[in-house]
């Protein structure tokens, strides 16, 4: 039951037009992009810069904007009330979705990495390993406040505001430029920001091999619990 909820969930992803923008055609874009295009003041190869913040931009794209939208518009239309009326136990609903969603980052990484790869990126493979955890939390911490976000508001208003907070995110939070190069206090507040602590530790695993940091890890975490918690308060099925 498990497995088969988690391939109806990772397809349902996958067929989604606008989820598909935001989870491979947008990053793939901003990857080739500001790897060839002299865009800022990033060091030679710039694909060494960019590939983390890319990855970062896929783990939120697809863990908070698309599973809020697809949360929100399952409440609207009883998806999820029905689904529990069967016999697929809540456990196995939950699992399903958290797993396919970490199945699509999975092929997220592939794509980019791949795509990075013929752009010039030579990561170490310890380092790999070792951002692969790290991944792993960050997709769990955007995918609590997708929960806290689509599991409390309508589904119109959901549409709106993820779309939104991805957008801020991406220009003001450490994605689409580094946290050091943003101007005055944005570039604290990026740090604190669940986007620029994912974009901090992989950045500090993939490109300088030195490992996550526990600040950027302790930031995520911290996103994840509290995200969690609240959503646990006021996500209703309907």
């Amino acid at each position: 039951m498990l497995a088969a909820h988690t391939k109806v969930e990772a397809l349902l992803i996958l067929r989604h037009g606008e989820q598909a923008l935001l989870t491979l055609i947008i990053p793939l874009a901003l990857l080739v992009g500001l790897s060839t295009l002299p865009i800022g003041d990033v060091p030679e190869p710039r694909v060494d810069s960019v590939m983390p913040r890319v990855l970062a931009l896929g783990v939120m794209s697809t863990a908070f904007t698309g599973q809020a939208i697809a949360l929100g518009f399952d409440r609207r239309y009883g998806v999820l009330k029905r689904l529990l009326a069967t016999a697929l136990p809540t456990w196995t609903l939950i699992s399903g979705r958290v797993l396919a969603t970490l199945l699509v980052v999975v092929l997220q990484v592939v794509v980019l990495g791949l795509t990075a790869l013929a752009l010039g990126w030579s990561p170490q493979p310890v380092d790999v390993l070792t951002a692969a955890p790290v991944l792993v939390l960050g997709t769990l911490a955007f995918g609590a406040a997708g929960v806290l976000v689509g599991g409390a508001l309508r589904a119109e208003i959901v549409l709106a505001l993820a779309n939104a907070i991805w957008f801020v995110l991406l220009l003001a939070g450490g994605l689409a430029l580094p946290a050091s190069e943003l101007p005055g206090p944005l570039e604290q507040i990026a740090r604190l920001l669940p986007s620029g602590a994912l974009a901090e530790a992989l950045e500090g695993t993939l490109r300088l091999g030195a490992g996550p940091g526990w600040v950027p890890v302790a930031v995520l975490a911290a996103w994840g619990c509290a995200a969690g918690a609240l959503a646990l308060r006021t996500t209703r099925l309907t």
